[in-house]
């Protein structure tokens, strides 16, 4: 009876933990599945949208250059996806082919070699062909993507912590507390006496002790979600960066379109004069690439919806409101086991329940959480030597993705944060251009190396200093060297 007992309280004690946690995971799953497929939803709406004006717009002209736009969206959605894509280099890249491809267009006169071509993609940064669009479109998508992305990530870390720390496999001494705490009072006829509330609470600290010293790591993660969730609704939106990113990538070759002429004037100086095609051939050049087509912006209510109708602002409302109140969980978590009327009497029921002797109130002082308090818990006998391994490994996956949602809110991705050549941030997601971050986008972002351009500049220029001087020393020690094996 007793091996009975004690195996259908512990099953007891396992069922009413996985239900609270049941509950939470699936809030975190639920997020995450909206959020993932309104970021894929957002990025191919955003491609089709594109697709469509520029071939309304530029036509056939289009058509023969589309490929480049496709990589780009492919870019962007395999860095959302997998996160092996440097933001800033992929953008330079499309910004320097784009421009090869609109040079030979409004050159259309001339032959130009592959060669030509690279010289003329090095001017990209110097001249600014397509004005300031390439810079500000860099800032907001690497600053927009490593926030979505990274929140994301960070819902589905969450749901994992709680999926792996929801298995609780009871230790010996807890499964005698547990029998002694539900089944001990039917030996005396006290059938339906319920466990008092405050002797459940020490068993509930004892039994839960290892998923007690969660709690602060969870604490620290779910606040750094709420800061990520605030940039999401602000200046790192990113459905207010792709939902007009068609406009703001045609503005950028009307502008070209615009300053052809003097561009074209400084690559010729930069890169040479180039070869005029043959005059049968100009002709038919300039007709197959005519390039006078202005852009015609769609009117709103033509622009595809976004998961149903769904927008960023009311995803993100929705789960900063379950955050919040997933805040504190694993301190909470014995208390809510012993709310459940299934393990002990209410609060207000102090003396008349069972407090593991009899039908009395429960005089022992309830324990503080975690491994380390229970070495006073009257109830249940705790190793405190040995913590657990799993929840070990879940501190450590909380604290990993809450340094990554540090970065993300500073518009920093950590996959591909360069920490050589002094932090010079020039990695993907790096940001900004820090100068002029705060103005353009009221935000507190700063160069992550805590150095200005002046101090960099005057390091840099004390490591040259010091190269003759290391090269003499290194002359000195190898005479008295060459010395010493004579």
């Amino acid at each position: 009876m007793e091996e009975k007992y004690s195996l259908q309280s512990k099953d007891e004690f396992k069922s009413v933990v996985t239900e609270q946690c049941n509950h939470l995971q699936a809030v975190f799953a639920s997020r995450y599945k909206k959020f993932d497929e309104f970021f894929k939803e957002l990025l191919e709406n955003a491609e089709k949208s594109l697709n469509d004006m520029f071939v309304k717009t530029y036509g056939h002209l289009y058509m023969q250059n589309s490929e480049l736009f496709k990589d780009l969206f492919k870019e962007l959605k395999r860095y959302y996806v997998v996160g092996n894509v440097n933001l800033e280099e992929m953008l330079n890249d499309f910004w320097a082919r784009l421009l090869e491809r609109m040079f030979r267009l409004v050159n259309s006169q001339y032959h130009f070699t592959d060669e030509y071509l690279e010289c003329v993609s090095k001017y990209t940064e110097q001249l600014k062909p397509f004005g300031d669009v390439p810079r500000k479109l860099k800032l907001q998508i690497t600053r927009a993507f490593v926030a979505a992305r990274t929140f994301a990530q960070g819902l589905a870390v969450a749901r994992d912590v709680v999926s792996k720390v929801s298995v609780v496999t009871p230790t010996a001494q807890c499964t005698q507390a547990l029998l002694k705490m539900i089944y001990c009072s039917h030996c005396q006829g006290l059938v339906t006496v319920k466990p008092c509330y405050n002797y459940c609470s020490n068993i509930m600290r004892g039994c839960l002790a290892n998923q007690g010293d969660l709690d602060s790591e969870w604490n620290n993660f779910i606040d750094a979600m709420l800061m990520v969730a605030e940039r999401l609704e602000g200046p790192f939106n990113i459905e207010s960066v792709m939902d007009p990113i068609d406009v703001k990538i045609s503005d950028a070759i009307m502008n070209m379109q615009d300053n052809s002429v003097q561009v074209s004037q400084k690559v010729f100086q930069g890169c040479g004069p180039p070869k005029p095609l043959p005059a049968g051939r100009i002709s038919r050049s300039i007709s197959e690439s005519a390039f006078s087509a202005r852009f015609r912006p769609y009117h709103p209510e033509e622009r595809p919806t976004t998961a149903a109708g769904t927008s960023l602002d009311q995803l993100v409302t929705d789960v900063k409101e379950k955050l919040k109140q997933a805040k504190k969980f694993w301190s909470s978590l014995p208390s809510n086991v012993c709310n459940d009327e299934r393990m002990a009497a209410g609060n207000g029921n102090e003396d008349d329940c069972w407090n593991g002797k009899g039908k009395s109130r429960y005089l022992f002082a309830v324990t503080g959480n975690g491994l380390a308090n229970q070495i006073s818990n009257p109830e249940v006998q705790v190793d405190t030597s040995k913590p657990d391994t799993t929840i070990l490994r879940q501190i450590m996956a909380l604290r990993v993705m809450t340094n990554k949602m540090k970065n993300a809110y500073n518009g920093n991705d950590v996959d591909f944060f360069d920490i050589s050549d002094e932090s010079s941030g020039e990695g993907s997601g790096s940001g900004c251009e820090y100068q002029q971050c705060p103005s353009e986008f009221e935000s507190n972002t700063t160069d992550h190396s805590g150095r200005n351009a002046n101090d960099k500049a005057n390091h840099a220029g004390a490591r040259v200093g010091a190269q003759p001087y290391l090269l003499t020393v290194f002359c000195i020690l190898f005479l008295v060297m060459q010395r010493e094996w004579r």
